[in-house]
């Protein structure tokens, strides 16, 4: 018996893989598709709350919607809505103070910047130091 329940759960991966593999481009244009309104619809979020904010509004907001998050895509909608965001915000003084400069491979001590900060707001969501990343490239490359 264990052995037919088995092989019939085989076989059910077997058709749904291969039914998936025939329908891959159709997927494939079905995500990119759903990425791309995605990503405009956080674009514009950023931009028109930019326009009203400083920087420090865009990375708290950016921050509170992250919170929880545990998925890619939300991670990378809360990213291009702060990188946006912050191209149209007013100067926020010492927003910078303390962030440490950008690098493509971050130090040791650029990771502990972005995790401590995390940990000490009650951030929740291993892209919140992805998001801190971003304060520190918008700090070391300066509109």
């Amino acid at each position: 018996m264990a052995k037919k329940v088995w092989l019939g759960a085989l076989l059910l991966v077997v058709v749904a893989t291969s039914l998936f593999w025939l329908n891959r481009d159709a997927w494939l244009a079905d995500f990119n598709a759903e990425r791309a309104e995605q990503k405009e619809q956080y674009q514009r979020a950023g931009l028109d709350f930019g326009k009203q904010n400083d920087q420090q509004a865009c990375l708290n907001e950016a921050l509170q919607s992250f919170d929880g998050c545990l998925g890619y895509s939300c991670t990378v909608n809360n990213g291009v809505f702060l990188k946006a965001c912050l191209s149209q915000a007013t100067a926020t003084p010492g927003f910078c103070d303390g962030v440490p400069e950008f690098r493509d491979k971050p130090t040791e001590d650029d990771k502990s910047w972005a995790k401590y900060f995390c940990w000490d707001n009650n951030i929740r969501g291993e892209g919140c130091r992805l998001l801190m990343r971003q304060q520190a490239f918008f700090c070391s490359n300066p509109p």
